[in-house]
């Protein structure tokens, strides 16, 4: 199992084309044997301590294995609204780690 945390920042003014890209792509992660474990939209009431920007979202996910996430990130329906994530999507961390 791999799990991947996503630290998503927006553009301004393009929260409902990000949020109609995650429409699609968040069902997408089942059909790849993956699971969105937890998703977060923090705001500055619950963070306590940052050196970085807060993002707008965050995501941790799990796959079964990299070959998982790879034919995610190669799926057909997911490729045909990556626009969407460009247009919406100023910057993204993604961060790979494995359960201990």
């Amino acid at each position: 199992m791999i799990y991947f945390t996503q630290f998503i920042y927006l553009k301004e003014g393009q929260e409902d084309v990000f949020h109609a890209f995650e429409d699609v792509a968040i069902p997408i992660i089942r059909k790849h044997k993956g699971e969105l474990l937890l998703r977060l939209r923090p705001t500055q009431d619950t963070v306590i301590d940052a050196t970085i920007e807060k993002p707008y979202e965050i995501h941790l996910v799990s796959f079964f294995s990299e070959a998982d996430f790879e034919s995610f990130k190669l799926d057909k329906t997911r490729k045909q609204l990556l626009h969407l994530k460009e247009q919406s999507i100023r910057e993204l961390c993604l961060i790979q780690g494995h359960k201990l």
